[in-house]
């Protein structure tokens, strides 16, 4: 299958599931939770199957895996969608919320496409290719190729971890910058230096460790591994991983 079809599809998928996303939040949707918690609301659960119908029209042979509606097929080649990523800000009206899927192949993240409608941003990468942010709906003449920041001292990073007990874990006696919605976009664009989730799903990192790597980052989860599927891990520039990785005794 040819990438660059890959990922046009990715991208036409991402704006039809975004416009459908986007009609939802502007009416104002309400949320309930799920057996393990987590809120849900009926957007979920809509852009989720529109993402189903365009990816199985356009690669019927093709597995899918989402955060709402499951696994469907099995296949070397996984679509791996989260509908919206930040349920709990769209319920709020809050614009920090995102449209994710990846393409893993063989077991690596090969495509990678978030979507902010309420942001009118759009991320993106490639394997091997980079990692690009510009508007959405896109307008390729203002991409942007992201990298993430060189510096190499622990004296002078900027770390954020999601919990107040991981960020001492991750540097206890460095100063921490504000926290921010969405510390990974600042980390690819180099603005943050190091970020430590040790939660989550599949569905939640996939996009995100490849978009990393390709900004000429790293992600490494708790068994030392790289698969988004261990419950999150480290994301951080190149210069300071083993650093880290070592002060979090990982693996």
């Amino acid at each position: 299958m040819d990438g660059a079809d890959d990922l046009r599809l990715a991208f036409d998928t991402a704006d039809l599931a975004s416009e459908l996303a986007l009609a939802y939040f502007e009416a104002g949707v309400s949320a309930t939770l799920k057996a393990d918690g987590t809120p849900v609301t009926e957007a979920d659960r809509a852009v989720e199957r529109l993402i189903r119908e365009t990816l199985a029209a356009a690669r019927p042979d093709d597995a899918l895996l989402g955060e709402e509606l499951g696994r469907l097929g099995e296949s070397g080649r996984v679509w791996i969608v989260d509908p919206i990523d930040g349920t709990s800000y769209f319920s709020r009206n809050d614009p920090n919320w995102r449209v994710q899927i990846a393409l893993e192949v063989a077991g690596s993240i090969e495509i990678a496409v978030v979507a902010a409608p309420g942001l009118q941003r759009c991320w993106w990468a490639t394997r091997g290719g980079g990692s690009f942010e510009s508007s959405w709906p896109r307008e390729e003449a203002e991409a942007k190729r992201l990298e993430v920041s060189s510096t190499s001292s622990l004296a002078d990073a900027r770390l954020e971890a999601l919990d107040d007990t991981s960020r001492a874990r991750l540097a206890p006696n460095v100063a921490h910058p504000p926290t921010t919605p969405l510390p990974l976009i600042d980390l690819v664009r180099g603005e943050l230096d190091a970020f430590l989730v040790e939660r989550y799903h599949l569905w939640d990192h996939a996009p995100w460790i490849l978009l990393v790597e390709e900004a000429g980052g790293r992600f490494t989860n708790p068994t030392g591994g790289h698969a988004g599927d261990q419950g999150g891990g480290l994301y951080s520039n190149t210069n300071l991983h083993t650093q880290l990785l070592r002060a979090l005794d990982y693996p």
